[in-house]
C-alpha cells in the first residue's frame, strides 16, 4: 500500500471484486466455518482501509455500477457489504465493520466500529445502528505514550491523560446503541512481548475506567495515584510498564515576535512534579533552572534537556530534545546567515 497526502493506493491488486459472482460463493463457505468455530453473535467483515484503484480499471466493476445504478466506488463497496451482511446473516450472525462500511450507504442490520475518530460512531447511532466505539484519538495503544524523542519511534503520541479522558458514550446519540468500546495495539511496529507490554500497561488501566465507569466518578488525580501504586505490583511479577506519566510534556510553538524563532512550555500530567531544564548541553538536575513560564531558546543552544522531580527526587524520564527537532515539530526552519567573503 502507498500512503499518501491524498489517502492511500494499492500497489497490488489484493481486494475482492465485487463484480465477481464466484466471490460470493467462496464467502459462505468461510462464513459458514467461521459461524461454527465461534459462538459469538457477530462476524467483523472488516471494510477498512480498502483500496479502490483496481476496481477504478476494472470493466467488470463498471458494468456492475452500471446495471446497479452506482455512481461513487464506496456505492460500489456498500454494494459488496450489503451482500455479505446476506450471508452473514444466513449463518445466525451479525455483521459489524469498521466505520468505512458508512460510506456508500450501510447495510440495514450492521454494527459498526468507529475508528476514525468519534464522528462514524456518531453518525451510525443517529441512524439507529450499534456501535461499538474505538477511536484513534483515545484508544489506540500502539501509539506512543510519551515524547518522541524518547519513545519507539511511532506516527502519534496518545498519553495516559488523554486515554483517561476518554467518554465513550456521546451526549448526542441514544445511549442504548453504544454497546462496547475496543482499545486496540495493532503490531506491525511492537517488536516484542516486553515491548507489549510496555504499550498496554498503564493505559489499558484508563480504557477500563473509560469502558466501566461513570463519567461523574472517575477522577484524574486519584485515577493516576492507583495507577502509581500498582507499579510496585506489576514490579514484583516483572511486568514491564511505561512511566510516562511522569515525564515532562514539551510543547514548542512558533514565536511570534520572530518568525523563525520557537519558545517552549513545559507541563507534566501528574500533578505536583517540578521541572528541571538545560540549554547547555549538560543533564539538568534540581541544582539546574525550575520551570515556571515559557522558555525563549537560546540563540547559542543546540539541546533542551529537562527532567520531573518530586519532593526531591527525579520520577520522570531526562528527556534531551535537539533545537533543531523542536523547530521542526512546529514547520520553523532555521535560518543560518553565511558570512561575507
Amino acid at each position: 500500500m502507498d500512503w499518501h497526502k491524498g489517502g492511500f493506493t494499492a500497489l497490488i491488486d489484493n481486494t475482492l471484486c465485487p463484480a465477481n459472482e464466484r466471490v460470493y460463493p467462496f464467502l459462505d463457505s468461510v462464513f459458514t466455518e467461521l459461524a461454527t468455530l465461534f459462538p459469538f453473535p457477530y462476524i467483523h467483515v472488516g471494510g477498512d482501509e480498502c483500496a479502490k484503484n483496481f476496481w477504478e480499471k476494472s470493466d467488470a466493476v463498471k458494468q456492475l455500477m452500471q446495471q446497479q445504478g452506482l455512481k461513487t466506488m464506496e456505492e460500489v463497496q456498500s454494494y459488496f457489504e450489503k451482500r455479505v451482511e446476506k450471508i452473514v446473516e444466513s449463518k445466525g450472525k451479525k455483521v459489524i465493520g469498521w466505520d468505512e462500511i458508512l460510506e456508500g450507504g450501510l447495510a440495514p442490520n450492521a454494527a459498526v466500529m468507529s475508528w476514525r475518530g468519534v464522528a462514524g460512531g456518531i453518525a451510525a447511532a443517529k441512524l439507529g445502528h450499534q456501535v461499538v466505539m474505538s477511536p484513534t484519538t483515545f484508544v489506540y495503544l500502539d501509539y506512543m505514550q510519551g515524547d518522541a524523542a524518547i519513545e519507539p519511534p511511532v506516527y502519534a503520541t496518545l498519553r495516559l491523560s488523554t486515554v483517561y479522558s476518554y467518554e465513550p458514550v456521546p451526549d448526542s446519540v441514544d445511549p442504548k446503541l453504544i454497546i462496547g468500546g475496543q482499545a486496540n495495539l495493532w503490531t506491525e511496529q511492537i517488536y516484542n512481548v516486553r515491548h507489549r507490554q510496555y504499550m498496554i500497561w498503564p493505559r489499558s488501566m484508563a480504557v477500563a475506567e473509560d469502558f466501566w465507569s461513570q463519567k461523574n466518578r472517575k477522577d484524574w488525580n486519584s485515577f493516576t495515584r492507583r495507577v502509581e501504586a500498582s507499579f510496585g505490583r506489576m514490579d514484583a511479577e516483572q511486568v514491564k510498564y511505561a512511566r510516562s506519566m511522569f515525564d515532562a510534556i514539551i510543547t514548542p510553538k512558533k514565536d511570534a515576535k520572530a518568525f523563525d524563532s520557537i519558545t517552549v512550555d513545559l507541563s507534566t500530567e501528574v500533578a505536583g512534579l517540578d521541572i528541571y531544564y538545560s540549554f547547555d548541553n549538560s543533564n539538568p538536575d534540581n541544582f539546574y533552572p525550575k520551570y515556571s513560564s515559557t522558555l525563549a531558546i537560546p540563540k547559542e543552544a543546540s539541546w533542551l534537556k529537562v527532567i520531573t522531580y518530586r519532593d526531591g527526587h527525579p520520577i520522570g524520564r531526562q528527556i534531551d530534545v535537539p533545537v533543531g527537532d523542536l523547530q521542526r515539530r512546529v514547520g520553523v526552519t532555521a535560518i543560518s546567515i553565511k558570512p561575507a567573503d
